[in-house]
Formats: C-alpha cells, sequence, structure tokens
C-alpha cells in the first residue's frame, strides 16, 4: 500500500498541479534552446553580455578591394643574405659607381626593423635607369631587383540581408560608394573622365547598363525552396567545438600570433592584460591604433576573451600595422615587416589580405622566407567568387594555409573565391586551391571601441582558421619539433569534412574540424602527404573538371598538378623517379602517365604534374582503368637521427576511357594567345567595367569560360586545350580551333600552319574583342595615391595580331568600338564593347547589325548609333576546306561580366564549322555590304608588350618575334604492371600515418551547432586518418535536427500543461471535513489506487 501511494503521488495530475516543478522545466527547455555560451575552465564569460547584442546589431560583408601598382623610378634591391645598413649601401655605390650611375639615393625606412640586419634595400634612381639595374643585377651580392610596389586595399562593410546571407549575394559597389579618379574636368566633353581603378572584388553578374558615368546593378530572380535554416551560433567558437579544447586546458598559451592588419588600440576590453605583446607600425602615420576596425575584428576572432570569443585568448598577440588609414601599403612595408616577424620567432601569422599579382616577386618570396622559418601563415583566399580563377595571393601559394568561407548552411559563401591557380597558365594546369573552407558569413567579432558586430567574408573566415590554428598549436606545443607549416595544413586537410555536392576548387578538402584535427596533431608521425590525395576522372561532382570529360587515345593529355607537403622538413626530394604502376586487373595498361615534379621541395612543399594519356592499343576500347604512381620522399636527418627521413607515398589514379570521338566533335580551345595580369596591364573586354579593369582570371575554360565550357559538353563536343603554338597540333584531330579574346602575338610560322591547315580541312572560329589605340589611351590606369598613369598594352584583344593571322584569307577586324542590344531571331543579344569586321571574302556570308559607337562615346562623350555595322560573318574558302567564322565580341562567352549569353550561337557556329550546315537564322539575315578601302588597326607606339609576350622579344628597343620554341614533349614512364585489385573507394585510400602518444579524449557533451559528437572516444595507437576526407571519420554534412526536437518538446510540454491545467479547472473542488484535513496533515493524504 505504500509502494502503491508513494508511485501515486507522481501522478500527471500531482506534476501538473506543482508549479514550481513547472517552472523548473520550462527553465531548463529554455536553455536548451538558448545559444548563450557557459563559461569554461581559464575562460572568463560574462553571459549577459554574450546572450545579448553587441554594440552593432546589424550583420556586414566585409568587401576587400584591391589594387596594385608600379611606383616609379623606386626599386627594392634584394641580396644574398642579411647585411648591416653601411654593408648594403656599400655593395649599392660601389655597383652603381662603376656603372657611372650618379643620379639615385637610398629611400630612409623608419620602422621596428630599421636596426637589425637586412636582406633588402629601397632605392630611388633618377637617371640611366636601365644602366643603374644592370650593374646592381651583376653585382655578386645582388640577387634580385624588382620594381616598388604601391599596394592599395579598401574596406566597405556592407550591410547584409538574411537572403544575401544565405546566398551569399555581392552587393552592388557602385550603389554603395563612388569612385574617385584622378583630375579631370567632367565638363569637358572632349576629355571626361573616363579613367579607371582597380578594384579586385567582383560585382554580381547580371547587369543592366545605364550611362558611362555609373551602371545600376540588379539582382535575378531565384526561386527558393523551403529548407530549415541552422541556428547563427553567438560564438564562433561555439560552432568549431573550441570548448573542448579549453575543457582540457588548452587556450593558445605559449603561441606567438601575428597579425598583420590595420593595428589595434592598446587598451581594448576584449583582450586579456598582457596579451598584446607588441604592437608595431609600419606605415607612414605616427599612430600605432586602427582607425578602420578590421585589424580589431581579425584579432578579436583569434584572441578575444570576453562577449564574442576568440580561439585562443591566451595566446601572445603581435600586431603589425602595415596599412595606412586610408588603406595603403608598399610592398618594402611588408618585406621590414615580415623579416621583423621572423626576429620574433613568431608561430601563427594571419594576412587577412590577398591580391592577384602572384609576380610580386620580393613579397612572395619573403612569404616562402617565413614559411621556411616554421611561420604557420593563414591568408583568405579571396572574395572574388562566385567566378573561377579568382584566388588571392599569398592563399594560392603551396606552403600557406589558404582559407575559403562557407555560411552556417555549410554552403561555399558566393563571395568566396575558387581556383584553380593561374601560375602554370598556359602551358600546365593550376593547383587546388583554396585548402579548406570555414564560416566566413555572419561571424561574430570585437568591434573597434568594444562590443561586437558581424562581418562577412575571407577575411573574416582567415583569421577563424588562424585563431584555430593558434588554439591546436598550443595543444601541443610539448611536441613543436613536429609542428610546422606543412604537419599544421596536413592535419587540417585531413580531418575536414568534406562538403557533398561541391567541387574541390570550391571547398579545398572540405569543412574545418578543430577537434578531429587535434586528434591527428595529438599522434602526428612526420611524413610527406598529397593534394589532392587521389585522382579520379570518374567521381563527380568533387573531381569537377576532370570528371567531366572522359579520355581517349590521340587527345592532349590530362595534367592533373598535384601539391606534395613533406611535414618531414623544410626541404626535400623525389627519390629517384616517380613510378607509375598499372593494375594489371583492372586494365591500367591501357593509359600512359608522364610526371614533371619539383627537383626541390622548398619551403615545405613542391609540385608533381601528372600527365595522363591513352595507349594506342586502347584507340577503340572504352572501360575504367586503374593504377597507382608510387613516389619516395626524402628529407635530412633531423637532431639526433643519423639516416635521412622518408616517406612513401602512393597516388591512386581512376579515369574512364572511351574511342576516339570523331573529328567533328574534337574542339581545340587556343590558351597558348591568351594572356592576363600580371603581369601587365591587360583590360577588360567591357568598357563598362571601370571598377574592375583589369584582365586577371586566366582565360581557361575551367575558370572564366567554366559555363561555355559545360555548356559544350552538355551539347555532346569535347575540348581539349592548347598549351603550346599552332605548331604542335596535329589538325587532322580536330574539326574546330577557337580562338577566344587573344592578347598574344602570334609566330610567323604558326600563321603559314593555320593556312594550310585550313586548307586541309581544320575550321577556325574567332570570337574578338575591342581594339583602339585612342580608347587605350583614355582607359589609362590612373593610382591616386603615386598619381601615375599605367598604359595597357593591348585593347581587349590584339586585333593587330588577329589580322595578321587572317590576313592570307582576305579577312580582319577594324578599330571601331561598337556597344547595343540587339535582337537575333528569338535570341536577345548583347553587344558589349565589341570590334566589326573590316575586310571579308564577297562570296562569305555577312551579318549586320545597328549598335551603338562606344568608341565615339567614349572619346567625345556622346552616343551615336550606326546603322549595318558588320558583327559576324562565314566563309568556306575552298571545297574541302576547313571553313571560318569570325565574330567581334567574346562577352557573351565570358563569365567574368556575363550579360545575355550567347551559348546557342556557339553551337550554330560549330554545327557549320564542322558540318557546313548553314542554320536558317544566318541566310535569312545576309547583308550585302560592301566594303570600302580602310585603314586596319596598328599597334600603339611605346607600348611594353614583349616584356609579357611569348613571342615577342626587344631586340635594339624594337620588339621583334623570337625563335619559334620547340613543341613540349612528354616522356611517358615505363610501366611497373601489379596483379592486384585497385582499391573499391579511392577517396578513404590514402592515410596519414599515426602512433599513439597520448591518453585517449575525455568523453564529452557538447555538440555546439553541429551536434556532430555527442561523445569523442578514441584508443591510443587507433587513429588511422585519411589524408582526403573518409567515410566514416569525415562525414558529409547532414541537417542539424537538435533545434526542432528542443522546439517540438517544448511545445508538448505547453500543449499537457494547458490540457491539465483547463481540466483541473473544470472539476468542482470537494470542500474536506476540517476534521479530515487536520488527519490528513498528521498522517499524509491516502492515495487512490487507479482502477485497472
Amino acid at each position: 500500500m505504500d509502494i502503491t501511494r508513494n508511485i501515486a503521488r507522481f501522478s500527471w495530475s500531482s506534476c501538473i498541479m506543482n508549479k514550481k516543478t513547472w517552472i523548473v522545466i520550462l527553465l531548463f527547455v529554455h536553455i536548451l534552446l538558448c545559444d548563450c555560451n557557459a563559461s569554461q575552465p581559464k575562460i572568463k564569460v560574462n553571459s549577459r553580455q554574450s546572450c545579448m547584442n553587441g554594440t552593432n546589431t546589424g550583420q556586414q560583408r566585409v568587401q576587400v578591394e584591391f589594387s596594385s601598382q608600379i611606383v616609379e623610378n623606386e626599386f627594392i634591391v634584394a641580396f644574398k643574405g642579411y647585411y648591416s645598413n653601411s654593408a648594403r649601401a656599400g655593395f649599392i655605390s660601389a655597383a652603381l659607381r662603376e656603372a657611372g650611375v650618379t643620379s639615385w639615393h637610398l629611400l630612409p625606412r623608419h620602422n621596428p626593423a630599421t636596426d637589425y640586419p637586412s636582406d633588402f634595400e629601397l632605392i630611388k634612381i633618377g637617371s640611366h635607369i636601365a644602366d643603374g639595374i644592370d650593374a646592381l643585377e651583376n653585382h655578386f651580392n645582388i640577387r634580385q631587383v624588382t620594381p616598388q610596389k604601391l599596394v592599395t586595399r579598401t574596406l566597405k562593410y556592407i550591410n547584409e540581408t538574411d537572403e544575401d546571407r544565405a546566398e551569399g549575394n555581392e552587393v552592388d559597389k557602385e550603389d554603395l560608394q563612388s569612385h574617385k579618379g584622378p583630375p579631370c574636368n567632367e565638363s569637358d566633353k572632349a576629355d571626361p573622365c573616363w579613367t579607371q581603378k582597380y578594384h579586385s572584388s567582383r560585382p554580381r553578374t547580371h547587369r543592366g547598363p545605364s550611362s558611362l558615368a555609373g551602371a545600376f546593378w540588379f539582382s535575378e530572380v531565384r526561386h527558393k525552396n523551403r529548407k530549415l535554416l541552422r541556428a547563427i551560433p553567438r560564438q564562433i567558437t561555439t560552432a568549431l567545438q573550441a570548448e573542448v579544447l579549453w575543457g582540457m586546458g588548452y587556450t593558445g598559451a605559449g603561441i606567438k600570433v601575428a597579425i598583420f592588419d590595420t593595428g589595434l588600440s592598446v587598451d581594448h576590453p576584449h583582450f586579456k592584460s598582457g596579451r598584446v605583446k607588441d604592437r608595431t607600425n609600419w606605415t607612414n602615420e605616427k599612430t600605432l591604433d586602427d582607425g578602420l576596425g578590421h585589424g580589431t575584428f581579425v584579432a578579436g576572432v583569434i584572441s578575444s576573451h570576453r562577449e564574442c570569443m576568440g580561439f585562443a585568448p591566451d595566446a601572445d598577440l603581435y600586431i603589425f600595422r602595415v596599412f595606412t588609414n586610408n588603406q595603403v601599403s608598399y610592398t618594402s612595408w611588408f618585406l621590414d615587416a615580415f623579416n621583423y616577424a621572423i626576429l620574433k620567432k613568431i608561430n601563427v601569422l594571419n594576412l587577412s589580405i590577398g591580391g592577384p599579382d602572384f609576380m610580386d616577386h620580393p613579397f612572395v618570396d619573403k612569404v616562402w622566407e617565413l614559411t621556411a622559418n616554421k611561420v604557420i601563415m593563414v591568408s583568405a583566399i579571396g572574395n572574388d567568387g562566385p567566378l573561377y580563377g579568382t584566388l588571392n595571393n599569398p592563399a594560392d601559394q603551396m606552403d600557406v594555409i589558404g582559407v575559403g568561407g562557407i555560411n552556417f548552411e555549410h554552403q561555399i559563401a558566393r563571395f568566396s573565391s575558387r581556383g584553380m591557380t593561374t601560375w602554370e597558365l598556359p602551358g600546365g594546369y593550376g593547383r587546388v586551391k583554396p585548402d579548406i573552407v570555414t564560416y566566413g558569413s555572419a561571424v561574430r567579432g570585437s568591434a573597434i571601441k568594444g562590443g561586437c558586430r558581424s562581418l562577412s567574408g575571407t577575411s573574416v573566415a582567415s583569421p577563424v582558421v588562424a585563431g584555430a590554428v593558434s588554439l591546436l598549436a598550443s595543444a601541443v606545443i610539448n611536441r613543436a619539433n613536429v609542428i610546422n607549416p606543412a604537419s599544421m595544413k596536413q592535419a587540417l586537410m585531413a580531418s575536414a569534412r568534406r562538403l557533398p555536392g561541391v567541387n574541390m576548387f570550391e571547398q579545398g578538402h572540405g569543412r574545418l574540424d578543430l577537434v578531429k584535427a587535434y586528434q591527428i596533431l595529438r599522434s602526428y608521425k612526420p611524413q610527406a602527404s598529397l593534394s589532392p590525395s587521389y585522382i579520379d576522372l570518374t567521381e563527380c561532382p568533387y573531381m569537377w573538371p576532370y570528371c567531366s570529360q572522359p579520355i581517349y587515345y590521340g587527345m592532349i593529355p590530362a595534367i592533373v598538378n598535384i601539391t606534395i607537403l613533406n611535414g618531414m622538413g623544410v626541404t626535400g626530394k623525389i627519390v629517384d623517379k616517380p613510378l607509375w604502376q598499372p593494375f594489371t586487373p583492372q586494365y591500367g595498361n591501357h593509359i600512359e602517365i608522364a610526371f614533371s615534379y619539383s627537383n626541390t621541395l622548398w619551403p615545405w612543399s613542391g609540385y608533381l604534374a601528372v600527365a595522363i594519356s591513352v595507349s594506342k592499343s586502347a584507340a577503340s576500347w572504352e572501360g575504367i582503368a586503374q593504377g597507382q604512381v608510387t613516389l619516395t620522399i626524402e628529407s635530412p636527418a633531423e637532431d639526433g637521427e643519423d639516416t635521412p627521413r622518408t616517406s612513401i607515398v602512393k597516388l591512386p589514379v581512376k579515369v574512364k576511357v572511351i574511342p576516339t570521338p570523331p573529328r567533328g566533335k574534337r574542339v581545340l580551345w587556343d590558351q597558348y594567345h591568351n594572356l592576363r595580369y600580371p603581369p601587365g596591364y591587360f583590360p577588360r573586354d567591357n568598357l563598362r567595367m571601370k571598377n574592375d579593369p583589369l584582365d586577371w582570371n586566366g582565360d581557361h575554360i575551367h575558370t572564366n569560360f567554366k559555363d561555355m565550357y559545360q555548356h559544350l559538353r552538355t551539347s555532346g563536343y569535347f575540348v581539349e586545350v592548347l598549351g603550346s603554338p599552332f605548331t604542335c597540333f596535329d589538325a587532322k584531330q580536330y574539326g574546330t580551333l577557337l580562338v577566344v579574346d587573344s592578347e598574344e602575338e602570334f609566330f610567323p610560322e604558326e600563321i603559314v600552319k593555320l593556312k594550310r591547315d585550313i586548307a586541309n580541312g581544320l575550321s577556325v572560329v574567332v570570337f574578338a574583342d575591342w581594339y583602339n589605340v585612342s580608347v587605350m589611351r583614355k582607359v589609362k590606369f590612373y593610382d591616386e595615391n603615386t598619381r601615375q598613369w599605367w598604359m595597357p598594352d593591348t585593347g581587349g584583344a590584339n586585333i593587330p595580331a588577329l589580322n595578321d593571322l587572317l590576313a592570307p584569307l582576305g579577312m580582319a577586324f577594324s578599330d571601331q568600338v561598337y556597344e547595343g542590344d540587339f535582337t537575333f531571331g528569338d535570341h536577345e543579344m548583347y553587344y558589349a564593347s565589341g570590334t566589326s569586321i573590316a575586310r571579308f571574302p564577297t562570296d562569305g556570308l555577312l551579318i549586320t547589325e545597328s549598335l551603338k559607337n562606344q568608341g565615339y562615346e567614349v572619346m567625345k562623350g556622346e552616343s551615336v548609333t550606326v546603322d549595318s555595322v558588320p558583327i559576324l560573318g562565314l566563309h568556306e574558302p575552298g571545297k574541302g576546306s576547313g571553313r571560318v567564322v569570325l565574330y567581334g565580341d567574346s562577352n557573351c562567352l565570358d563569365n567574368s561580366h556575363l550579360q545575355k549569353e550567347c551559348f546557342w550561337l556557339l553551337d550554330a557556329l560549330l554545327e557549320y564549322s564542322s558540318h557546313g550546315n548553314v542554320p536558317p537564322i544566318f541566310t535569312e539575315r545576309k547583308s550585302s555590304l560592301t566594303f570600302t578601302s580602310t585603314e586596319l588597326p596598328e599597334r600603339m607606339e611605346g607600348n611594353h608588350l614583349y616584356r609579357y609576350s611569348k613571342v615577342l622579344e626587344s631586340h635594339l628597343g624594337t620588339p621583334q618575334s623570337r625563335p619559334l620554341p620547340a613543341c613540349p614533349h612528354l616522356s611517358f614512364s615505363q610501366p611497373s604492371p601489379l596483379n592486384i585489385s585497385a582499391p573499391t573507394n579511392l577517396y578513404k585510400h590514402n592515410k596519414l600515418l599515426s602512433i599513439g602518444l597520448e591518453p585517449p579524449l575525455p568523453f564529452i557533451n557538447n555538440p555546439g551547432v553541429d551536434g556532430a559528437l555527442p561523445g569523442i572516444r578514441d584508443a591510443p595507437g587507433s587513429l588511422n586518418w585519411d589524408l582526403g576526407p573518409g567515410a566514416n571519420m569525415h562525414s558529409s554534412e547532414n541537417t542539424n535536427v537538435f533545434p526542432v526536437i528542443a522546439f517540438l518538446g517544448t511545445a508538448l510540454v505547453l500543449v499537457f500543461l494547458v490540457n491539465h491545467m483547463y481540466k483541473s479547472k473544470s472539476k468542482p473542488r470537494r470542500k474536506k471535513p476540517r476534521i479530515k484535513k487536520i488527519h490528513h496533515a498528521l498522517y499524509g493524504s491516502p492515495s487512490r489506487v487507479p482502477g485497472v
């Protein structure tokens, strides 16, 4: 009876009537739903402040715009070692005195590194510049002489809507800020303000042009399905489970972190007393404080200890102010600051800046030197997405951890730059970048005067990784001898979680996983690894673009550029040669492999280019072929070791082989004759894009012509890339040669061969762009800080060179610049700064259109419409020959500033070029225009194209053609067949070796935002990590249902509460006799036994 009574006391009705019990339950559920961060050991958190909004409740995206400009007559003289001030001055003086150069002086550098030896000097030469440079370069102690460069970075804090954050939309730059230009007279129609300033951040596509004075932008209409949104965490540290490492006592102590940015105030409340060890100013302004807020935000994400938490609050901060409040910097400032960072033995360096100039050699060389001194550099990959080929330097370097951005939905942020690297073009192929991605959208960090703000951008994602790296380094500080830039990057890559449906040029190895990276580092064994860790040309979409097209006999070999990471030492080498081992059961003998690779791996890295071709025996074979590449990496022995360190690495290869397609379906893309920035000023193809004037995306089918390539593949064409002169391909193999937006000159031998190839059946389709010397002078590059001009070396295309190529065919383009909308059949077209046809055979098919003379508008400021502008020409020179097509504008194929695509036109032209079928849409528009004798455009006098050209060279001050280079020849590796079965899952194949060194992680129950790890248990020595994420330990992303469960639980509790309270009120309460009340008070109230 007593047991029954006790059970009855806890019936639902009793609980419902207990108000205190319900209050406790509701408070508990509320805590579950609240995203506040509880205090952790050694971390002080004000729960009231962390749960409340900061001083800036709006969320913003930081848009970083970058420009780089050569400073006239100023040069950086790099020495072969570190020398004192007097020694450096003596070397320079001796070299210039011997050459008879007297007009020069050293430029003073007043900064904290002045009193230390340096490996460079800054000099200004007044006259006889060429003689002075030659004399300096010939001095035995001088390594190189390069121009001084001025860097301008423009930060804009753009308010974001929920849609912007979810989709990563770009916000109109023109609407936010008017761009300053050089002094000009707006009222002077003869000389309107048509100068430009380069901004690398990309505006949104699909624009509606208005006037040349300013274009307005509009967003495309998008249909969105309803979806469950993840909650944006109040603390970025919670999203990455930094509390796990905090709970183990790791908070960044003992790690020196350098922040190269805009400075930090001395008394900012978010940083622990004594943790800001050093603040240095490398600019020409007399302040150490942050006048912009960007440096404060970055420092807060890394090391704040209150309100908006940083990852490593006990790390030692070294603040380098390298940008002025006007956001100006110089290469020499960075070089001095980098030297000082090496002197201070910095462990981790965050660089939330970047730009496209990967040919700023002093800067790039100094980054190599930094990492060679075990400085782990983390850098933002850039905010120039979603266009491909927009990686920023130094994040695109092999030894730097390049970071891309995602939102809290685990989607690649639209603004995040995409790969591939373009260093290797045109002869090779780019490397995979970014390395990893992490949260870079709506991240909370420190505001300039205290409180918190939310920002978005890869300059936000970079300090997230830098903070995580600092925390990881402190967690394995007892293993400092094996922690270096390569091993840290290996751990981050091996532990990263791959995002589903996203290719490697968007996400790299995947999303940062802090806890798993720690597990790898604590048991890491020095070794070499590869990125990517396997080649699978059948795995889509991750292996795009390799997986988008099978290989076949006779094609130009597919090149996969692999990065070698060497965690064994700063220097190393490949022993002997890489070994190709085809798997006999998997038809590996049907493919041939050739290699090119770094002779020396330094610093911490190198490359392995794998060229894949199909053997002649498989010309008609279709199937999957597999094998592996094996290479041995060797590094010198470390202290206490007797033998060199070695690591054997295996690279699985899997490809799909098909029979050779018919000639008419094979299209050859001319990559060799495309030039881009850097190193020269090659202007954009659309003159209306005044705030993005440089052509820097590589003009490759996998970068800014990606959509065109995908369309051709969908249409059944096979596209190959020619990275060598026209003399190096067999024209009988191809139906059409596609020449689009070429800026390079042509060898005389190429012109002769192409005419012969056309006579033998090769068709050529040319998409040109504007070229006009007067317009080129008008759109010269103006730098506001140095007040100097940078003249373009060619127009949107090199029309004089194209005309040389077309002259034997009786064709030529003009120097007129046209623009306008028109209708072509049922298709809306936009002609964006194109040229017109000046000469064409009379028996050809010519199509004209009414367009605005944009060149006249640029020069005179007035709009004039011209009728019967010849824009398209089709011609078949003779029976049995190939066909030639000319079109005056390539912008409708180029993703850089695509407004109205013309892929349908390309389809129609390829149908004509491959099969001779003229679509009716062309014959209906045939024009009877006759050409009058006109002068063809000439090359601009004084241009410096020969400096960047593969075809031209300077001879006695006059450009002339170089000798024709030899065609590339691949030496295929001798196969060593293996009679074994290939692994079924290449994704999990390569492993990072590990050894158990520490006890297992404690069980934790802090899933954070992801809900990924309710508990972590591992056994020493049991770790076996995939270099590329695996299926188990590196799962793909899943929707987080924890907030939904908590919400439903709260709803059910409230329903029960209301229901029972309603029932209790509806029943009349019987009044108990007073004597029974006394009895119940003394002996307890008997409970009814429920009936059965």
